[in-house]
This record gives structure tokens, sequence and C-alpha cells, in this order.
């Protein structure tokens, strides 16, 4: 779903280069551990910002060129869920990660024995990040919660059906790995102790 026009093709060879750059440099960690991670060099310096605060303000000026170059051109104010819809389905063109059809052979198998025709698409997880540090981009420019299109349902039903389907196309799991509670430490058993360790 190309939204940019043919004549405009050429002028935004340049942003769909910028795309590509936040889209490949994204990456699908929690971004709690990606400012946690960063977070002793900020005590350093206070006035850097974190490498996520750094990809939230990319992924924020993409979404708003994004919108300047719609056809026609829209306002924040004017954003609704289909309009972020759009825009993840454009991102979709400089997606990495191979997801196969259902009358693919290799439909639902982990590491595919060879290639395929099958096209490429960007990763449900990045895709997710990507919608959580917008949402809170939006509120941080102003926007209300309550009227945050990166929030809407259908962009959450999206994302899910997203996952879902690759989920059975890639052969993978995107279940929520639980933590396993840490081994409590032995207590040393007084009858698996010596009777010269008692004295």
């Amino acid at each position: 779903m190309d939204l940019v026009s043919e004549s405009a093709n050429n002028s935004t060879s340049s942003y769909d280069n910028e795309i590509l750059a936040i889209v490949s440099s994204s990456t699908t960690t929690d971004p709690t551990t990606a400012s946690s991670s960063s977070s002793s060099s900020s005590l350093a310096n206070n006035n850097t910002p974190s490498r996520y605060e750094n990809q939230k303000r990319r992924d924020w000026n993409t979404f708003c060129q994004y919108l300047r170059n719609h056809i026609p051109p829209l306002s924040m104010a004017l954003c609704s869920g289909a309009h972020v819809l759009e825009f993840l389905h454009y991102l979709d063109q400089f997606g990495k990660t191979k997801v196969h059809n259902p009358l693919c052979p290799f439909f639902g198998l982990p590491n595919p024995p060879g290639p395929c025709p099958c096209p490429l698409r960007q990763a449900w997880g990045s895709l997710d990040a990507l919608i959580g540090r917008l949402r809170a981009a939006y509120e941080e420019n102003g926007g209300r919660p309550e009227s945050n299109p990166f929030g809407a349902r259908a962009v959450r039903i999206y994302l899910r059906d997203v996952r879902d389907f690759q989920a059975k196309a890639r052969g993978v799991s995107y279940e929520k790995k639980r933590k396993r509670p840490k081994p409590k430490p032995k207590m040393n058993d007084s009858s698996t102790t010596s009777p010269n360790d008692r004295n």
C-alpha cells in the first residue's frame, strides 16, 4: 500500500532511506532494558539522552514526516488508528524478516532448508517496540492519552494478528517467558555435617 505518488517518489527517496536507517537501527529489546543499560553512561552526563530517547525522537520525526508526505497531507490532530496502520503497512517494504505464505512448503519451519519467494516483512517485535515508542512520544508532545492513535484498538488488534501469523509462519513462539524463581540456597542440614564439624 504505497501512499507516495509517482511524482513525489524522487523527492521522498531520501525519506525512504531515512526510514530504512531507522528501521534497521530499531531493536526488539525491551525499552526498559535499553534505557537501563545506558543508565550508567547517562549518570556521567545527565544532558545526554539515552539510546531509547534518541530512537523515540527519530521515530516521532519519521512519523511526522510520513504525515506531511501523505496524500493529502495530514496534521497530527487528524491522525487516527487507520493512518497508523497505513504507516505500518508502508514500513513492511523495508522489512528483513521472511514471513512464509500458508502455501509455501516452508510454512511453519523455523529454519527453512532453502530460499523461497515469500515476502520480507517487519518483524512483530520491531513493530511492537516502534508503536510503544510512538505512543509515548505522542503524549510527550502534547497529545491526550485517550485520543492516542498509537493506542487505538485497531492497532492493538493488528499487532496481535501480526504476532500470531508470524509465529505460525516462522514456526516460532512469542509466548512470554515466565521467570523462574531463584533457587533458595540450601541450608546446612545437621544430618549432613560430620561429628567433627559440630565441635
